[in-house]
């Protein structure tokens, strides 16, 4: 690992559904605000689905390859332009006949290092994402400056063997990039938190905010933890940026004071009786 101090920032915004090129305007002048608020950062993250907003039946005519990509062109010419790594939240990419929710993850340079699919498609409450949205194959833990980031989007966070896998791989920092509905907030805060504290690592949770297609409000409840649980910044139900600059020094420091995962047991077989 190349630093310990590590200047972290995430865009919380409300999508306009199915209006893509609307979307990618909100997002570049968001982004361009907050890197100058805050003199830059190390690593940008940005929520799922910003591009077109949760709403199924947008998913096809917004789909798009990752070259021919608007938005993904826009956070290459963005990360060039700021020196800044970003994790590019996620838009409905199309591969042959197959289309997927992808998050883009672009260097310093403006060049895309990797794709995360999304692993686990919500059917949470009869949703229908599995309808147009093709499964990801694998959990992608990306390493840019010598820090590395395990990628997760809104529904993986119910799964918490995806994170107990990035952290025995070596994860410094785990991410959940999210449209999170504000009827299940109690989850959302309680999941986001519990990840970060079993794993011993820092967590950044970012979420939409607004309104669905359907009427349904967003949570709009971004943040960014540490290996403790604590929050070192949120936002609530507004457009903007939260920012944080973590120390790993201090997070490997608690991990050797905090022998959890030195702790577990090669297998739990439970006894019936």
């Amino acid at each position: 690992m190349e630093k310990t101090k590590v200047r972290l920032l995430a865009i919380q915004m409300e999508s306009a559904i199915g209006n893509v090129e609307l979307n990618i305007e909100t997002v570049k002048n968001l982004l361009i605000a907050n890197l100058k608020k805050y003199g830059g950062a190390d690593f940008v993250f940005l929520p799922e689905l910003w591009t077109v907003g949760w709403d199924c039946p947008s998913f096809p005519p917004s789909a798009t390859t990752l070259d021919e990509s608007n938005a993904v062109k826009m956070l290459c010419d963005i990360a060039k332009e700021f020196n800044v790594n970003i994790a590019g939240g996620s838009f409905v990419r199309k591969d042959g006949d197959k289309l997927f929710n992808t998050c883009p993850v672009i260097n310093r340079q403006g060049e895309i290092v990797c794709i995360y699919d999304k692993n686990h498609l919500y059917s949470y409450n009869g949703d229908t994402e599995n309808h147009y949205i093709s499964v990801g194959s694998n959990p992608v833990m990306v390493e840019l400056d010598g820090i590395k980031i395990g990628l997760t989007i809104c529904y993986d966070i119910r799964f918490p063997e995806i994170y107990r896998a990035y952290r025995k791989a070596g994860a410094d920092i785990l991410v959940n990039m999210a449209a999170w509905p504000k009827s299940r907030k109690i989850h959302w805060d309680t999941l986001t938190r519990a990840r970060a504290i079993e794993n011993q690592t820092y967590m950044v949770a970012l979420t939409q905010t607004g309104l669905l297609a359907d009427g349904v409000e967003n949570l709009g409840h971004s943040m960014i933890i540490d290996y403790d649980g604590n929050i070192l910044d949120e936002i609530e139900e507004k457009e903007g940026g939260i920012y944080a600059e973590i120390n790993l020094e201090k997070e490997y420091e608690f991990r050797d004071k905090c022998t959890v995962l030195k702790d577990i047991q090669d297998s739990y077989e439970v006894i019936k009786k």
